[in-house]
């Protein structure tokens, strides 16, 4: 999970050594009490883990890796009693040290094992790169019924202690894959890892240790496993409340933004339609809690919504109401819950249309991204071991990508900034052009600081499956949230290109045409619930 940009302080654009560490703006919050949510060790059926950010650097590099900056080697420090190391860190030298890794501590008498020997992955010996020393990198051999979780990382060329790493034994693990880059030379690329099945139901547990690929040993180590399916770590209701509170997002949408959000009972009570197939020209209006909807059931174009037939309030809720918005949430178990994601869900009554940069112009579209009833989210991942914000997710039409915490813009204390699209409602970190595409040519997704809106101060938890949750009947509507596509998109493009030389007339068409469903408009988009990313990860 990881966005690779440079290593700079978010308020004065200063350098940070890799060595310092990044924090949060403010410290944070003594937590509401109860159950086992923010207290430093989580049992996983067995054996016990905890998150330990205190790191010691063995080696380093200067060259190579993201933007040529090189990486560093860590392995954890002043391990709890008991407590024992499992593998070590690293990340790129392009970000200030932000990171953390899981020591083990052994309940049961046999989770834990010393390897019975080492396998030299590689050696920066004979490499001429800047670099602190030689390093070296050591994949333990576990003993039978025993797996490794993570690496050793030593500046000699003497094999490490048996006693320097514990491997895990091997109903305790579950399968891993490589995730973010973080370096590579001569054949060794090494990357973060994570568990390779995720969501809501997977009980992978995340490591924070790196592999080393050179030759398949990556393929070697595995990650932890919650066997208990233990949810004794989530946080109850008030620490919801309490986090959400710390963390909730401020929007900011652009200064020309005319599609606003609002609340789904806003849009229901201002003339939103419900549409039957079939009987077209009898709509019928929506209760304020959705109670009339058709419930559950799957996408089958059988039902839709709409906006009010008459002009004025077609117009009206078109443009939302900020002042009515309601931040939604979801709140679910990541990495074998582990970690706590709180999906927060803004709905647009109305989504405007789309603009295209084509080389030196930008290009309207048309009636081209125009569409009703527009979801839209951001997801907070937050430690289940001492509720520290770990990231954020920034949803981006049909994709999105993760952004550690360090690479965040913050306000009023530990609050990450979200920017909204200009009329299509993207998500992004950092004000900008945001182009979808290439720089040349894309679909242009601006972004800037117009009007503000802090989402805890209305929000609503509306599902929270290890929660006693009552959701709302609007949740559990599987159909479309807008009709199909009214427009034809060839006319569109024709009004389009008019005036445009043949070169850039196919540029054009040829984005137009790659352009996603979600972007188009060309389905009425389904509801939060209805989503893959609902019951799993986010893509990223």
């Amino acid at each position: 999970m990881g966005n690779r940009s440079s290593n700079l302080d978010n308020d004065n654009n200063i350098s940070r050594p890799i060595d310092t560490p990044f924090k949060l703006p403010s410290p944070l919050p003594t937590w509401p009490s109860g159950q086992g949510f923010a207290t430093g060790v989580i049992d996983l059926g067995g054996l016990e883990v905890s998150q330990l950010s205190s790191l010691a650097k063995v080696w380093a590099t200067q060259e190579g890796g993201p933007d040529d900056l090189g990486a560093t080697f860590f392995e954890p420090s002043n391990l709890p009693n008991g407590f024992f190391m499992l593998g070590s860190y690293s990340q790129p030298n392009n970000l200030p040290l932000f990171g953390s890794v899981l020591v083990g501590k052994d309940s049961t008498g046999d989770a834990l094992k010393i390897p019975i020997d080492y396998t030299l992955v590689w050696s920066s010996e004979n490499l001429e790169i800047k670099q602190d020393g030689v390093g070296y990198i050591w994949l333990p051999i576990p003993p039978e019924g025993y797996k490794a979780v993570g690496h050793v990382v030593t500046t000699s060329p003497q094999k490490p202690s048996l006693d320097k790493i514990r491997c895990v034994r091997s109903d305790l693990t579950d399968v891993s894959e490589s995730d973010d880059w973080i370096w590579g030379n001569n054949g060794l690329n090494v990357y973060s890892s994570r568990p390779r099945d995720r969501g809501i139901n997977a009980l992978g547990v995340s490591t924070g240790a790196f592999v080393a690929s050179n030759n398949g040993t990556a393929d070697s180590l595995a990650c932890l496993k919650n066997v208990k399916a233990n949810l004794s770590a989530m946080p109850n209701l008030d620490q919801v409340q309490a986090l959400f509170q710390a963390y909730s997002p401020l929007y900011y949408f652009h200064p020309d933004e005319q599609y606003y959000p609002s609340s789904v009972t806003w849009f229901f009570q201002n003339g939103a339609l419900l549409y039957t197939k079939g009987q077209e020209s009898a709509p019928v209006a929506i209760e304020p809690n959705g109670s009339n909807l058709p419930q559950g059931g799957s996408n089958d174009g059988a039902f839709w919504l709409d906006l009010p037939t008459d002009d004025s309030a077609k117009d009206q809720v078109k443009k939302g109401d900020l002042r009515a918005t309601t931040a939604y949430l979801h709140v679910k178990p990541m990495f074998g819950a582990t970690y706590t994601d709180i999906a927060l869900w803004l709905f647009y009554p109305f989504n405007g249309p789309a603009r295209a940069k084509i080389e030196f112009m930008t290009i309207p579209l048309g009636k081209i991204g125009q569409h009703v009833g527009d979801w839209e989210h951001v997801t907070l991942r937050i430690s289940n071991f001492n509720g520290e914000l770990q990231g954020v997710y920034f949803s981006q039409h049909s994709g999105g990508n993760w952004v550690i915490a360090s690479q965040l813009e913050f306000q009023n204390g530990n609050k990450p900034v979200a920017y909204s699209s200009l009329h299509g409602h993207a998500s992004y970190a950092q004000p900008g052009k945001n182009m979808q595409g290439n720089s040349n040519i894309g679909l242009r997704n601006d972004t800037a600081k117009g009007q503000m809106m802090d989402t805890g101060a209305n929000y609503s938890i509306v599902a929270a499956e290890y929660l006693t949750i009552v959701e709302p009947a609007w949740l559990n509507y599987a159909r479309e949230w807008g009709p199909k596509i009214s427009y034809d998109i060839a006319n569109e493009l024709e009004k389009v290109e008019r005036f445009l030389p043949g070169k850039l007339k196919k540029a054009v068409e040829k984005l137009v045409k790659s352009l996603p469903n979600e972007v188009l408009g060309e389905e009425g988009p389904t509801g939060p619930k209805f989503k893959d990313m609902w019951n799993g990860d986010e893509r990223g």
